[in-house]
């Protein structure tokens, strides 16, 4: 008699967890594990406790462990992975899967216990305003120390292997993050702000430096433009920089802070004019993945990140880092509007195979697979 195939065992860490959809990474291991759990693999991930009222072992198949942490805003994410992977090592898991560079050194343990892994690494984090000085060295040092203890450093973007390969001199598999594509949304939620459909533009991210909100807002205040700028987002804490942004004073702004409901957000992105995306450092960015789903005609920085997301202009326009070359695309995407308008018929187009969740899942099993099989 042959004998039954071992079920493949992953863990997954290094995010806040499942079902807890906040950020891009909490969505990636939700598409991800969800689809996995068809697939008939075992999915563990690591939930940070903390962030969990209720705390039931399994939910929709995703097996939870709910891990401690030291909570405070710069070691919360690191010691819940440390404790993760502490757990995973002493257990039964085939192969662990970590998200984010700041957990590059955690790779050791897994290494120690010859437990294979993954990890996925994400962005320039070194380069971002936020982590400036020892933190800034600290992400440098812990993307390097990825490359060493990790048996396949996984990105994103081509763009993003490419700097790996250059930096750290370590090649990576390019394994997209995965959008959905959604048509005819209602309009009936972005009244809730008193907006018309196509009577406002829209940016959406966290208030952080790296993310150009400013810029943005700047030189679209120095345009003579009568249609609105609408900001989603906002930071988890006190900050300075986001609450100056928010004082700003213009009948056209409209800080609407953070957008839980998926159809609200779903309606302010469908029924922009157009979609500013700001953001400087980093590969694959899931809210310019949310713009092209939702047809959005998109103004995007002028960053090689963003020129491979809209292969080289063919999904959107480009701005360069000014308040004037705002100014003058806002001018120009009021100038052109059906050229507008042919960007958004085209945008859903931009989702080509490597952005759709179901092929992202089979990309990552036939990893875990070669992993778990070495």
């Amino acid at each position: 008699m042959a004998a039954t195939k071992k079920k493949l065992k992953v863990a997954i860490m290094g995010a806040k967890g499942y079902p807890y959809v906040y950020g891009g990474y909490d969505t990636m291991i939700k598409e991800l594990g969800e689809r996995l759990v068809q697939k008939n693999v075992h999915v563990r991930v690591y939930n940070h406790r903390a962030l969990f009222s209720e705390k039931p072992r399994f939910v929709n198949g995703i097996e939870c462990i709910y891990t401690p942490a030291i909570e405070s805003k710069s070691l919360t994410q690191l010691t819940h992975t440390f404790f993760s992977m502490i757990h995973a090592c002493f257990s039964d898991v085939d192969v662990i899967f970590v998200v984010n560079s700041g957990n590059g050194p955690f790779g050791l343990i897994s290494r120690i216990f010859r437990k294979p892994t993954a990890i996925n690494v994400d962005g320039l984090e070194w380069l971002r305003p936020k982590w400036k000085g020892l933190g800034a060295k600290y992400f440098f040092w812990a993307s390097k120390m990825a490359t060493k203890f990790y048996d396949q450093i996984i990105n994103d973007s081509d763009e993003m292997r490419r700097v790996y390969l250059e930096l750290f001199d370590t090649d990576s598999k390019v394994i997209a993050y995965g959008a959905n594509s959604r048509e005819s949304v209602d309009q009936e939620p972005i009244r809730k702000w008193k907006l018309e459909s196509r009577g406002y533009y829209l940016i959406v991210g966290r208030l952080v430096p790296d993310n150009n909100a400013d810029l943005i807002i700047e030189g679209f205040l120095k345009s003579h433009s009568d249609k609105k700028l609408v900001v989603v987002g906002d930071v988890p804490f006190q900050d300075t920089w986001a609450s100056s942004l928010k004082k700003i004073q213009d009948s056209r702004l409209l800080f609407t802070g953070y957008v839980t409901d998926p159809n609200e957000l779903a309606a302010l992105y469908s029924h922009c004019y157009g979609y500013f995306h700001g953001h400087e450092f980093g590969g694959t960015n899931p809210a310019m993945l949310k713009a092209l789903g939702y047809g959005c005609a998109i103004l995007a920085l002028d960053t090689p990140f963003n020129q491979e997301m809209l292969q080289n202009g063919k999904h959107g326009w480009y701005f360069t880092k000014k308040a004037d070359a705002v100014k003058l695309l806002v001018e120009k995407a009021e100038a052109e509007p059906q050229v507008m308008g042919q960007l958004r018929n085209t945008a859903r187009q931009g989702l080509t195979q490597k952005y759709n969740w179901d092929y992202v899942t089979e990309q990552y099993l036939k990893v875990f697979e070669e992993l778990a099989n070495r």
